[in-house]
């Protein structure tokens, strides 16, 4: 476990603007029941993943597999900045995602090994599964594809007059897409509730954020068009809802888009295939060591007065969860081949 944080770690992280650093300074509090809920939810996150790798080894998942480990703090704190009529989209990279929106960890991952079961009957997999209920409007494969389709869910919202904002997440290597700029305008010029988080995980596939993007900060690729955007510390669960309920605050003032740019890792590589020998073993190890957010909220949860046997039981409660879930997929049938003409046509 690490060590207990001081006050300084809970302060919300510092922001570029305007080429200045600033500091916010504001110290992040949350209660006791609030901190087992956000450590709850990163821990499923994270059992859910390592089991998703491990069933991927064993042949039971086909296809691409995108895992989140390390990044859970961004769609836990983000999840908790927003209400229920809010909707999320994002790419490939997205089982975090569905997870923090409530979807049932047994439906996804018997969408991942190709089931009936599954959020998509088995025919979306790892990348485009569903849920309306949930308000979650899929991962998507092609890259920056999902960044206008968030814009034209933000418009949604602001044209029914909801109460809402769009969750539109994107990678560090999506931020170079042409795509996401024509959405910016968009969004900026009709005011639009849409948040765009980057989730710098500091490699797009394989290569080095420093060697792929121009400029000091992604934060401030929305600067041309009139768009705030800061930068946030992504291994850290208070400070990303801090910076989520600023953002859905000036998203829901009617002022239109908010760019928040967080500074994450993936411990594995981009897809279960990637070696990542882009980088060093000391570098992943690195980051666990000194930055892993759920490590980092268990020294939280220390201080709120919280025990290790009531963080094991958790621990235990939630491995049965991802254990039913893996079985649950095991035993879900394949879908017929009548599910090919099924989900085709909506009749609108």
């Amino acid at each position: 476990m690490a060590k207990p944080a001081s006050k300084a770690a809970t302060r919300r992280p510092a922001a570029r603007k305007g080429g200045k650093l600033v500091r916010p300074g504001k110290i992040v509090a949350a209660s006791r029941d609030e901190l087992l809920k956000y450590y709850g939810d990163m821990l499923l996150i994270r059992r859910f993943e390592e089991k998703a790798g491990q069933m991927y080894g064993m042949g039971l998942i086909g296809g691409f597999c995108h895992l989140y480990i390390g990044q859970e703090a961004v769609v836990v704190g983000m999840q908790a900045a927003i209400n229920e009529a809010s909707t999320v989209v994002t790419s490939y990279r997205d089982h975090g995602h569905m997870l923090a929106t409530g979807m049932e960890a047994r439906g996804v991952m018997a969408e991942l090994t190709g089931r009936i079961g599954g959020y998509s009957k088995g025919k979306g997999g790892s990348m485009h599964m569903f849920s309306r209920e949930k308000n979650f409007f899929g991962g998507h494969g092609i890259v920056a594809a999902q960044v206008p389709i968030g814009t034209g869910l933000a418009f949604a919202h602001k044209y029914k007059g909801e109460n809402a904002v769009c969750l539109t997440y994107l990678g560090d290597g999506a931020a170079n897409q042409g795509q996401v700029y024509e959405s910016f305008n968009m969004a900026a010029l009709w005011k639009l509730p849409c948040i765009y988080v980057i989730e710098n995980n500091k490699y797009a596939m394989g290569t080095s954020v420093n060697r792929g993007a121009a400029g000091d900060s992604l934060a401030q690729r929305g600067a041309a068009y009139g768009i705030p955007g800061i930068e946030v510390d992504g291994m850290d669960v208070l400070a990303v809802k801090a910076a989520g309920e600023k953002a859905v605050a000036h998203a829901s003032a009617g002022k239109g888009p908010y760019i928040l740019e967080m500074k994450t890792y993936r411990y594995r590589g981009h897809s279960m295939s990637d070696p990542a020998k882009y980088r060093t073993k000391d570098e992943v190890n690195r980051m666990r060591q000194e930055n892993d957010p759920i490590d980092n909220l268990c020294a939280r949860l220390a201080e709120a007065g919280v025990g290790d046997d009531e963080l094991k039981g958790m621990d235990r409660d939630i491995r049965s969860v991802v254990t039913e879930a893996a079985d649950f997929a095991q035993s879900s049938p394949e879908p017929g081949p009548g599910e090919l003409y099924t989900d085709i046509l909506v009749e609108a």
